[in-house]
């Protein structure tokens, strides 16, 4: 396999000392999902988004969500404690993580954010994420994502 570039998700997990695999698939606009599922043969299930919202003070969190669900952010706001929340604007996102979105990672991003992931995606044997590019993936341990996310579990999934 070809080296893939660095990016600051793959630099994070290395300075952390976590194993993972890098699986780049040929990327489409949105593609989503659905795209990095069949192009790499994996469980959309397994392919977590890694998706950043704002709480109704303007302040930006991360959600870890299954591929093939979606985030009930009346679920969120409610186990969080907040008013509303609601998923950022393309460009705000980009702001807030420092990456395109499509090419989002939760490891690295630009600003700390808290970072929040479906109960149910931490029972998986391996999960897919983006490791801060267009069309590239790692897969890691959940327990080690979580780790080194200190990523708080929740309850939010919707059927996608």
């Amino acid at each position: 396999m070809s080296r893939l570039p660095s990016t600051p998700a793959t630099r994070l997990l290395r300075e952390q000392g976590v194993a993972y695999t890098e699986h780049p698939y040929r990327y489409e606009e949105r593609g989503g999902t659905a795209v990095s599922a069949r192009e790499l043969g994996l469980d959309e299930h397994a392919v977590v988004k890694t998706l950043v919202f704002e709480d109704d003070r303007g302040a930006p969190l991360v959600v870890l969500m299954h591929g093939d669900r979606e985030v009930s952010t009346k679920a969120l706001a409610r186990q969080l404690g907040r008013k509303a929340i609601q998923i950022c604007r393309p460009e705000v996102a980009n702001r807030h993580s420092g990456y395109q979105v499509g090419g989002t990672s939760p490891f690295g991003t630009r600003k700390p954010m808290p970072v929040y992931v479906e109960r149910s995606i931490l029972a998986l044997p391996r999960i897919y994420l983006n490791g801060g590019s267009r069309g590239f993936l790692v897969g890691i341990s959940p327990a080690e994502a979580a780790r080194v996310l200190a990523a708080t579990p929740v309850d939010v999934a919707i059927e996608g």
